[in-house]
């Protein structure tokens, strides 16, 4: 599909976005399977798009869109509104009598209330601009950095506004409180994150420079007031502690699962955790009252996320292995799955293709309608082991060859009973 169609950095673009729904260029399809925790799903979702880690990896809609003479910060704007969308979505009693003239004016009343620093003076300023026009000024906003960290300017530049995920967590805090949540202090959810990002760097008692780096970026991204920024920097300078997390960390699951995707997006990306960080981040779950599981499903999804980005994203390509992220990825699918393998067994037993496509998917591209094979025979799997729901997401395919991997550790049996019919 054409960029031109679209540019997010002209306005009108968001009447234009809406304009090619309507021409069914792409749909906003968002169904949330029966069987899967909303939050968990949305969780999913949108760690697939790059959001929670400030970079837009993937839309969350308009995927067909040529978005390669788009800037970053066009990229990232468009991203924010989809993941909006997404939660706006999400949270209606029925997706499908979805309203583009109430979802607007939902996100507008909710910016409109939020307290973040860098939007303060945007809806006095637009006073005569129409909600649509006051919206594209906001998500620019948003998006936008004001950083002049010349030894950061590499990181600025491919992570912009790392903390954007913020926005969608609160807007969707705000939506699932019919309007009325107290769930907006922005700059108390930023220091909470911060203060994640300073017990990451932390966890293996040394601060490298890259973690220095990518701190300085987070700070900038979070845009405090000075009271708060000087506290953020003392904590990074010194150390901090469990103690340091106020009570709105145990209020709301997407910003838990938020402070575990940053703290091992920290450790990651950086090398391959040491016993120090995989006992930190044991605790950080713990502290959080997150299950094995669901820490698990975090840090795949980080996992995950530098495997698909590590060519685009160069800080990430010079500073992990391939080989260590994936087997890394593919032993935590082990306790993800290994809880359920007996029911994986009887399942993949039975179908010959589903195995067969995740074979053919680890030399070449699935094509449209295997996909949506893959995703049907996997809509049974999901019933009793909802971690497999993210495979019946958009792009949900890529991460097959980890499933091939994990198989014969799990189900060598089956797995060879499978190989048998094959050749037969």
């Amino acid at each position: 599909m054409n960029s031109k169609m679209l540019q997010p950095g002209s306005k009108g673009w968001i009447n234009k976005y809406f304009d090619l729904v309507e021409k069914n260029q792409f749909d906003l399809m968002c169904d949330l399977p029966d069987e899967v925790d909303k939050h968990s799903f949305m969780h999913a979702a949108l760690g697939r798009t790059g959001i929670i880690f400030g970079f837009p990896s993937r839309l969350q809609f308009a995927k067909e869109l040529d978005d390669s003479k788009w800037t970053s910060e066009e990229k990232l704007k468009l991203l924010l509104f989809e993941c909006h969308l997404f939660a706006y979505k999400v949270n209606l009693a029925d997706p499908n009598q979805f309203s583009k003239e109430d979802f607007i004016n939902a996100l507008v009343d909710f910016y409109g209330k939020y307290n973040a620093r860098s939007i303060s003076k945007i809806f006095t300023f637009f006073l005569k601009e129409t909600k649509v026009e006051k919206l594209e000024a906001v998500l620019a906003k948003r998006v936008d950095i004001k950083a002049n960290f010349l030894e950061n300017r590499f990181w600025v530049n491919y992570l912009n506004n790392v903390f954007i995920y913020l926005d969608v967590i609160l807007f969707n805090d705000f939506m699932e409180h019919r309007k009325k949540s107290t769930f907006y202090n922005y700059d108390e959810l930023a220091m909470n994150a911060l203060t994640a990002i300073t017990l990451a760097a932390y966890s293996d008692g040394e601060i490298e420079s890259q973690e220095k780096s990518m701190f300085s970026v987070f700070l900038a991204s979070a845009n405090l007031s000075d009271i708060h920024r000087d506290l953020a920097e003392s904590r990074f300078k010194s150390g901090a502690s469990f103690d340091d997390f106020t009570d709105v960390v145990e209020s709301n699951w997407l910003f838990k699962r938020f402070l575990v995707d940053l703290s091992s997006f920290v450790i990651f990306s950086n090398h391959e955790a040491d016993i120090e960080e995989k006992k930190y981040l044991a605790q950080l779950g713990e502290k959080l009252g997150l299950t094995e599981l669901e820490l698990n499903e975090s840090l795949a999804l980080t996992e995950q996320f530098i495997l698909t980005n590590q060519s685009t994203i160069p800080f990430l390509n010079n500073s992990t292995s391939v080989e260590k992220v994936y087997s890394s990825l593919s032993k935590r699918w082990v306790k993800i799955l290994g809880r359920n393998k007996d029911k994986l067994a009887v399942e993949l037993k039975q179908s010959k293709e589903l195995v067969q496509l995740i074979r053919k998917s680890t030399t070449t591209e699935l094509s449209k309608e295997e996909k949506e094979a893959v995703k049907t025979q996997f809509k049974d799997l999901v019933k009793s082991m909802p971690s497999l729901a993210i495979f019946m997401l958009p792009g949900g395919a890529v991460l097959l060859p980890i499933v091939l991997k994990v198989i014969p550790d799990l189900i060598p049996s089956a797995f060879r009973d499978n190989e048998v019919d094959k050749e037969k």
